[in-house]
């Protein structure tokens, strides 16, 4: 049995590396930000995200961890102290929100979720936009600032506006919180999430949330042709996020169409964003 024994472990040891840790604190001061994360499973670990906010006292802040594994985040746990809220999941276990009621109840994400709600069919017309301006201020032309304020206006203008592009959003929203953005998107409380410029450490968590719970993620960027190119998985490095919430089956149109419709359109109105870097 020793023999057996041994050469189990020998193939564990070789299977399943100690976890790596990852977050804004694993690089100095001014480094190029590499990315660092391979096929070793990994925490990706954000303590605070939502600085200025907590600055400020603007409750929307939070902890992020998420677990990732051959570059996929397959754990997701994201906590808001102020509001006592949790957001949690586990690939094939589902999505859920535990709020601070009285009754703390655990609730399953999307929230709507029986049957879940249909994204609207003029999309984005209808739909809540969530964005953040970043930190990225550098008034240049064609910046990346420039391109955001561009692209936040086509989605809110009216209908033929801004030369067609005009997308007339029901609301535009910017929470200040890459994570929270995401968790709210997974819960159904925001339609699309569009944005450049945040970490691993502010996503991990919130797609592990989000996939679970029936959402869709993929690059910011548009491609060359929006309208027929391929709809990619979110590289996680890649510090370019749409996301398109969990999305009910309709007459003609299954949910993941729907999502895909979104994409689409969205990236219709959309500039691309520049935030490359070493490794990704």
């Amino acid at each position: 049995m020793g023999h057996e024994t041994k050469e189990v472990e020998m193939n564990e040891s070789k299977t399943y590396k100690p976890p790596r840790f990852i977050g804004e604190e694993t690089y100095s001061s001014g480094s190029s930000k590499q990315y660092l994360i391979d096929n070793s499973p990994t925490w990706v670990v954000d303590p605070l995200d939502g600085t200025v906010n907590y600055t400020h006292l603007f409750p929307m802040f939070c902890v992020s961890i998420g677990f990732v594994l051959s570059g996929v985040p397959i754990i997701g746990v994201i906590y808001q102290p102020l509001l006592d809220t949790a957001y949690s999941s586990l690939v094939g276990y589902g999505a859920w929100q535990d709020d601070a009621s009285e009754k703390k109840e655990r609730k399953r994400l999307p929230l709507v979720n029986s049957p879940k709600a249909v994204l609207p069919k003029e999309a984005p017309k209808g739909c809540i936009f969530s964005c953040e301006w970043g930190k990225d201020r550098r008034d240049t032309q064609g910046g990346n600032m420039w391109r955001k304020v561009n692209s936040f206006v086509n989605m809110a203008a009216e209908i033929g506006g801004r030369g067609g592009k005009g997308g007339m959003v029901h609301g535009v929203r910017s929470l200040g919180s890459a994570t929270l953005d995401l968790a709210y998107v997974a819960a159904g409380s925001f339609d699309i999430w569009w944005e450049g410029g945040c970490w691993e450490w502010d996503v991990a968590a919130g797609i592990a949330i989000l996939r679970e719970a029936g959402g869709l993620i993929t690059s910011a960027n548009p491609p060359p042709n929006p309208e027929t190119d391929p709809i990619e998985e979110v590289r996680l490095g890649s510090r370019l996020y749409l996301a398109i919430r969990p999305a009910g089956d309709s007459d003609g149109e299954t949910g993941r169409k729907a999502q895909e419709r979104v994409v689409r359109e969205t990236w219709k109105r959309v500039q691309g964003l520049d935030y490359s870097r070493p490794g990704a």
